[in-house]
């Protein structure tokens, strides 16, 4: 029997307000969308922190043996800069001031971003498609929408009509906003953009000549809107109606609000029965913002080359510290913060280590069951990992009492035991027992500035047997000194 059927899952759905029953369209399957990077730079913490609650919500969903389509996508054109219908592509800009092909931007930072997606341990998708390798899709999903009525070109370029589309339909049902407040608050372009309403979103734009990414189409050589691609891809590859779509929560309004006007005039229904959306990173109680120079990198905390950071961190601590906090919830990233969090997963990831130190007896004093259930139910509800990650700290007491001999288990709960704390740990929640690597380093390092200082000492006392003698024995455990003017380095081979 699948564990779907004895775990009842509660999601919160932005488009309602409120958590609600998960009932998959297709009983035992799901469809789940997530929007990919805009492959122009290096990406930032905050994606990082969205892709990995949504790496989070896939692992538990494969657990409960649902089997899980998941689609993510790589925009490589027609995102905007400012996110706005007007002025350059983001890929586009970064080429022309790199002097580069943009598909040697989009290739580049494509592949930093598996790479440190790799690093901080998330399950690829099912389907990673591309905006590029969807442009007849997107085509043919613009006919669509001006043979509705609701689309309308324009000097080349295509527009969706917001206007019309919200007299038999709720734009901004998902943001929560009003069409006739959007307006009215939106300064009157005099005539000089192509639109005929101030909200119209782009569906296609008219390429200017100096434009490299182009395409032929009806209307014009261009390219398309940026919101277009995901109505096309998540359809394609999910149909006209599925189960999940996630992403950040800045993508809420315009993206998503748009995608679901596309969708709504294209089929006549809403494309998806729950909306998700992860919450910003903050650095030190601020924004993230690269041009305040209040950023750090996700490779950053990796090598701990960064100003804000004392020392390095193992990607498997970074997991550990976001998942502290729930998905829908601000998270502060701190030095002070990082520190505590690898401390804990230390303490976790020993305990681990122990289990099969445990002896068996023929009576259970600790109630695993409960135990179990309660890891499952904060799971259940809203995927909320920092209840989870109490009721494994429960657990870390168990091992300890079990180890101490204060508390017993017999063979069948100490297996049951076992294996869902091991399934927490590591197969939902993604962590990484080599981390602990991290931690013996660090000791050994701490141990051989031990031994630098006694040798140290030493040479000032001119007592030079001892300190070739500590010298001799680290060169025969691979470990080389170096003695500088002021400080004696060392290496290990």
């Amino acid at each position: 029997m699948p564990l779907y059927n004895n775990n009842t899952v509660n999601i919160y759905n932005s488009l309602s307000g409120k958590k609600e029953i998960f009932k998959p369209i297709n009983e035992g399957y799901i469809g789940m969308y997530v929007c990919g990077p805009t492959v122009y730079s290096n990406v930032h913490l905050g994606n990082v922190r969205t892709f990995m609650s949504f790496d989070l919500i896939y692992r538990y969903l494969i657990h409960l043996d649902y089997k899980v389509r998941y689609v993510r996508n790589i925009t490589d054109v027609g995102h905007i800069v400012d996110d706005v219908d007007d002025g350059e592509d983001k890929i586009a800009k970064k080429a022309r001031l790199e002097q580069l092909e943009p598909m040697e931007i989009v290739q580049r930072y494509t592949v930093d971003f598996h790479e440190i997606l790799h690093q901080f341990n998330l399950i690829p998708p099912n389907i990673e498609p591309t905006a590029t390798g969807h442009i007849i899709e997107q085509i043919e999903i613009v006919k669509k929408i001006i043979d509705k009525g609701i689309g309308y070109e324009s000097n080349g370029s295509v527009y969706f009509d917001v206007v019309k589309f919200n007299e038999t339909n709720h734009y901004g049902q998902l943001s929560g906003r009003n069409i006739e407040d959007m307006l009215a608050n939106t300064r009157d372009t005099d005539g000089q953009s192509d639109k005929r309403n101030p909200q119209d979103f782009a569906l296609w734009k008219k390429a200017e000549p100096e434009h490299i990414m182009r395409w032929p189409s009806p209307w014009s050589d261009g390219f398309p809107g940026w919101h277009l691609e995901c109505t096309a891809m998540s359809t394609k590859y999910l149909g006209e109606k599925f189960d999940l779509h996630g992403g950040g929560m800045d993508l809420k309004f315009p993206h998503h609000e748009c995608e679901i006007a596309q969708n709504e005039a294209c089929t006549g229904h809403a494309p998806v029965n729950y909306w998700m959306h992860a919450n910003m990173l903050t650095l030190n109680g601020k924004k993230m913002s690269k041009s305040t120079g209040n950023n750090i990198l996700p490779k950053e905390i990796i090598t701990g080359e960064s100003e804000f950071l004392s020392k390095a961190f193992s990607p498997s601590v970074a997991r550990f510290f976001m998942l502290q906090a729930h998905y829908r919830s601000v998270l502060d990233f701190s030095d002070d913060a990082i520190v505590a969090a690898e401390k804990g997963h230390i303490r976790l990831m020993e305990a681990l280590s122990k289990l099969n130190q445990i002896e068996v007896n023929d009576n259970s004093s600790i109630d695993v069951k409960s135990w179990k259930e309660q890891c499952y139910q904060a799971m259940n509800d809203d995927f909320n990992s920092p209840i989870l990650m109490a009721h494994l700290f429960e657990g870390v007491r168990f091992i300890n009492i079990l180890l101490d001999k204060t508390a017993t288990l017999n063979i069948d709960d100490l297996a049951d035991f076992t294996k869902t704390i091991n399934s927490f740990v590591f197969d939902i929640l993604g962590l990484q027992a080599e981390t602990n690597d991290s931690a013996s380093h660090e000791k050994l390092e701490g141990v051989i500035q031990m031994l630098i200082g006694m040798r140290n000492d030493a040479r000032t006392n001119k007592n030079w047997k001892l300190s070739d003698d500590i010298r001799d024995q680290l060169l025969l455990l691979g470990i080389h000194l170096k003695d500088g003017k002021e400080v004696t380095e060392f290496s290990i081979s």
